[in-house]
């Protein structure tokens, strides 16, 4: 007697990888997530691993993941993913405080964010 099994959130075409936690603000990791959407994967690997910002390569290590799943797990042809989504949302906050002259204090905010990035098989029209 078990729980009944959970609809799949994604359609049989899709696949999904996650970075939870990442520790950059959401505004500069969307900037990078920006450059890959819509695009072929092959093409938007290319992309970041040229890019010289530093979170562009936890994110080819997400797509990359999403790639894995949509091939393994989902029986998916690689050759014809392409970058659907790449959702950026906010986690914690850290506050921290900077000494300033005078007795007083300077907050410093340190943003985490998530990013998801969900790769689908472009349908081949005859």
């Amino acid at each position: 007697m078990s729980k009944p099994k959970a609809k799949r959130a994604l359609k049989d075409n899709e696949a999904r990888a996650q970075l939870k936690t990442v520790r950059t603000s959401p505004r500069k990791l969307n900037v990078v997530a920006q450059l890959i959407r819509g695009k072929k994967v092959q093409d938007a690997l290319a992309e970041l691993t040229f890019n010289p910002r530093r979170i562009a390569r936890q994110v080819k290590k997400t797509l990359e993941s999403a790639v894995a799943n949509a091939e393994n797990n989902h029986q998916l042809d690689v050759d014809r993913l392409y970058v659907a989504e790449a959702h950026v949302g906010r986690s914690i906050v850290m506050k921290r405080f900077h000494a300033r002259g005078r007795g007083r204090a300077a907050r410093v905010e340190k943003p985490f964010s998530h990013l998801t990035v969900i790769v689908r098989e472009r349908v081949e029209t005859a």
